[in-house]
């Protein structure tokens, strides 16, 4: 067996594992609440991973060399697909969700944090089965494999090239030496934010269930919730305000809170990609909130206002939560809602979407554009953070616009094979892509993906892999170059 082929499938293993360790939540919550089906599907799925991963890492010995950068785009599209197909066992074998089709769709929405769904009924399914939908958003947020590489030293394997291939964002920002150190930093970060609003919630008034499973929709951007009209079933301004701040706190780069941390608030403020991103929120948020007030008459000011920037940092963060059905709302907003479709949140964010930094530079490579019209021998350089972008920094960056839009005009004519109208096939190409959860006309906020074929249900579950994974991690699977080792 090469090297390649050994650690590829003993990563596999130890993501087995990880996936086993998980399963025994909604696994023992099953039992103590007396859902059998629901238990029998999270045991086998929990036998098979533990059995699976134990004869892999107990068989399949390490490899001597290191992982190159090329192997860590097969390890890292391969993992999603491992995760994805393990978390729709325990829906299938509990009957919660027969159809594997379905169920590896409802399984990649929360791995990949979209938080698009094919239920119509959400309330009717066991506890822990929603518990573990909702679980899976916690557990991609972040990232399995970056729980993984912070292990991955002490397993005689190196991380930083499997990282490259699966940290979201176009930078790759170390906050400490080894990537380990960081993916630990990171993820005691998000532990923290996790614990801090499930707590708010409970003071809330939330039950501790209906605290975590909306908690780890928040912080993991997901949006999986365990009612059918979402967040705005609790009715209660004080649990949306809480979900609002934690959308928005999950949807800001994670190095900048280690940052933050040790030189102040002040690195906030420095940072133009966090002043572009709160400056979308309030802006948006502002005309819309003026758009809907004087189509409503200015009635319940307070309430209007709410709900506007809720569903603002719910969809740009690609959280997806819903609180009011904006598909209802006036024509402009109902346009600048979908407008933030195409941007999301800031790197090495929880976020899904182009992302805001990339926004951002492509704003500016318009306006050295125009600069240099006017002025033809100017010497215009493009910056963030005072700092001059290389060239390869910037031709990454429009090659992955111009490639995130052509893969989803793709998504969309293959998805208008269904016959839905030019809206609906259009948002749910993006929304999915986007990892963003709820569209537009029958995929709308009050909707669900149920009535779409199996065709397109397995296409946009492979575009939300493809947007979780930043496009190109699995992309190049499919170039000959790849898998000839002499050209790659």
């Amino acid at each position: 067996m090469s090297n390649r082929v050994r650690d590829l499938f003993r990563i596999q293993g130890y993501i087995l594992l990880v996936l086993a360790a998980s399963l025994t939540i909604p696994c023992i919550m099953a039992f103590y609440t007396g859902e059998q089906e629901a238990a029998s599907g999270f045991s086998l799925t929990l036998l098979f991973c533990i059995a699976a991963g134990a004869i892999i890492v107990k068989f399949v010995s390490p490899s001597p060399a290191r992982i190159k950068a090329r192997d860590g785009f097969l390890v890292v599209s391969t993992s999603w697909l491992v995760a994805s197909v393990v978390g729709a066992m325990p829906f299938v074998i509990s009957g919660a969700i027969p159809s594997p089709v379905d169920a590896f769709f409802e399984s990649c929405s929360g791995f990949t944090t979209t938080g698009a769904s094919i239920l119509s009924d959400i309330e009717s399914l066991p506890k822990s089965i929603l518990f573990w939908r909702s679980f899976a958003h916690w557990l991609g947020g972040m990232g399995i494999l970056v729980f993984v590489m912070a292990l991955l030293p002490s397993l005689g394997i190196s991380g930083q090239n499997v990282a490259n291939a699966e940290t979201p964002g176009p930078t790759k920002d170390k906050i400490k030496a080894k990537f380990s150190d960081t993916a630990k930093d990171l993820y005691l970060i998000y532990i923290g934010m996790t614990i801090l609003e499930t707590i708010l919630l409970v003071f809330g008034g939330l039950s501790w269930y209906d605290a975590l499973v909306h908690t780890f929709g928040t912080v993991g951007t997901g949006g999986f919730s365990c009612y059918n009209d979402s967040v705005g079933h609790f009715g209660s301004a004080y649990v949306e305000w809480i979900i609002t701040i934690f959308m928005f706190l999950s949807g800001v780069n994670f190095n900048l809170y280690y940052l933050t941390g040790k030189g102040g608030l002040s690195c906030l403020y420095r940072d133009e990609e966090f002043r572009f991103y709160a400056s979308i929120v309030v802006g948006f948020s502002g005309v819309i909130f003026l758009c809907r007030s004087i189509f409503g008459g200015f009635a319940a000011i307070g309430e209007t206002l709410r709900d506007t920037v809720f569903q603002v940092v719910s969809v740009l963060t690609t959280t997806g939560y819903m609180t009011n059905d904006f598909d209802t709302w006036p024509t402009f907003g109902r346009m600048l809602i979908f407008t933030l479709f195409f941007v999301g949140g800031c790197s090495s964010s929880t976020g899904g979407g182009v992302k805001c930094v990339r926004v951002l530079v492509a704003m500016k490579l318009v306006r050295r554009g125009i600069s240099i019209k006017l002025h033809p021998r100017r010497i215009a350089h493009v910056t963030l953070n005072r700092r001059e972008l290389n060239n390869d920094v910037v031709i990454h960056i429009t090659n992955f616009i111009f490639t995130y839009l052509l893969i989803m005009a793709c998504g969309f004519l293959l998805i208008s094979l269904n016959g839905f109208d030019f809206m609906s096939s259009f948002s749910a190409a993006a929304t999915c892509l986007g990892n963003i959860g709820p569209g537009f006309g029958t995929f709308g906020p009050s909707m669900n993906f149920s009535v779409m074929s199996d065709f397109s249900k397995l296409v946009c579950s492979f575009l939300m892999l493809f947007g979780r994974l930043e496009l190109f991690t699995m992309l190049v699977l499919f170039s000959k170059h790849y898998w000839n080792a002499n050209k790659c």
